[in-house]
């Protein structure tokens, strides 16, 4: 059994060379489900982990725009439509210098199994650009948006492929990027999500990835008998997911105390609540990229170039990129009394931080935490279908019945005899059933 997994996994090493994040995120997914794959012969006459680890569609393309100064740059751009089995591929928009074919290649396969976890008929896929908004002008961004959108176009629809926002893609990137297509398309429909409420967007999207995550870590502590209640929470990041998780995390009795951003992070012990929450927005909308500010603006402590997980708290949500919190981060964790960490970014934690903290405390991955973002932008979809908007208060519950859910099938695929409950393998299987069985339906294609 073990020489058939090795075999696998380096067949595709070898027709990834070179691909770490991609290649992590396979050898994450398929060691958990391997035991239920080879359970199932048909499964594995129809060959579906092959068909899974490879994109159906890869497209790559250059984006040459014109900046301020009138001198021509050349970017990158992609889009990786990953799997279709169960709907139309979504998944986010990157713009961002570290992006990669191999990066996309990851997002895109993990969105596969989160989109199937939230139930909604949504495929796996994941776009971007080596482009960075930083430091760029209005009118450069829009630029760069338009360029990159006439190549994309080709590629995207309602029914085909949606796309929405990510790193570096925000309500000002997604408006832009919908005005070129509905300009080259002559068509107004709901093939992006994210955008603005006065053209089809959603209430309650800019804060649904943090509003689930939260809403996903109540489920687990549920599932110890506990509550969010003055449980104290460090955060990464300072973007619209750590800012939905504070709102949310807040609400529910929690107490956060940190942020972060590239230039380190704050310790905040009175707790980051009302105003010092909104205050989140205005450094994100500075397009700085920096936290520091809020040190200043709020009398609290600095950390220059570290990370928030070396202080003392009960519950850690990495917010931020991939990989951000590595084994030694998560040894000083729950050496601090650290009883729970929950990836609202995707894959979080390095493939070593996260097997010790599964092992050690309560661990849930990006797939199931994060989900909320997407689940809510298939709600985006189906309001543009219907040409309806419903109220904040619905959006939110639907969000929340979903998350119910996706946690409610990683403990029915990932609790063990003993009554621990492995989130990672439960996400992954629970994630897979559906897309396999799909793809066995609908026939080698």
């Amino acid at each position: 059994m073990e020489n058939k997994f090795q075999s696998f996994m380096d067949t595709v090493r070898m027709k990834n060379p070179g691909e770490d994040e991609f290649l992590q995120a396979v050898q994450e997914v398929v060691e958990t489900v391997w035991d239920f794959y080879l359970e199932n012969p048909r499964y594995q006459k129809a060959k579906i982990l092959e068909r899974m680890t490879e994109p159906e569609r890869v497209v790559m393309f250059r984006v040459p725009w014109v900046d301020d100064k009138g001198e021509v740059q050349v970017n990158r751009g992609y889009r990786v439509e990953f799997n279709s089995a169960i709907g139309p591929y979504k998944g986010g928009l990157r713009f961002h210098p570290s992006v990669t074919l191999s990066g996309l290649k990851f997002l895109g396969f993990e969105q596969t199994f989160k989109n199937s976890l939230t139930s909604l008929p949504m495929g796996g896929g994941k776009g971007g650009s080596d482009f960075s908004p930083k430091g760029k002008s209005d009118n450069e961004i829009m630029r760069f948006c338009q360029a990159f959108m006439s190549e994309l176009f080709r590629h995207i629809g309602p029914n085909t492929d949606v796309p929405a926002g990510d790193i570096g893609v925000g309500g000002r990137e997604i408006g832009y990027l919908f005005g070129m297509y509905k300009k080259l398309r002559n068509e107004f429909t709901g093939v992006l999500t994210g955008k603005g409420r006065e053209y089809g967007g959603s209430l309650i999207r800019p804060e649904a990835t943090g509003f689930g995550a939260v809403y996903f870590v109540r489920e687990m502590l549920k599932e110890k008998s506990d509550t969010l209640k003055g449980k104290t929470i460090a955060l990464s990041g300072f973007g619209n997911v750590a800012w939905g998780a504070a709102l949310k995390a807040t609400e529910l009795g929690g107490k956060v105390v940190t942020i972060s951003g590239p230039d380190g992070y704050i310790y905040d012990p009175n707790g980051i609540s009302g105003s010092k929450i909104d205050y989140l927005l205005q450094l994100r909308a500075s397009n700085q990229d920096i936290v520091e500010p809020y040190a200043e603006k709020y009398g609290v402590e600095f950390f220059r170039g570290k990370r928030p997980w070396e202080q003392k708290a009960d519950i850690a949500i990495p917010c931020a990129i991939q990989n951000e919190l590595n084994l030694e981060d998560a040894k000083i964790l729950v050496s601090n009394g650290c009883q729970l960490i929950a990836e609202a970014s995707n894959m979080g934690c390095t493939a070593d931080a996260a097997a010790y903290a599964a092992e050690e405390i309560m661990f849930a991955p990006g797939k199931a935490v994060n989900a909320g973002g997407v689940a809510v932008s298939g709600l985006e979809m189906s309001q543009n279908s219907m040409r309806i908007e419903w109220k904040k208060e619905e959006v939110d519950e639907k969000l929340n019945h979903i998350m119910d859910n996706i946690h409610a099938n990683c403990v029915r695929y990932g609790k063990g005899l003993d009554g621990k409950i492995n989130y990672v393998k439960g996400a992954n299987i629970g994630g897979f059933v559906k897309v396999a069985e799909a793809m066995l339906a609908q026939g080698v294609v």
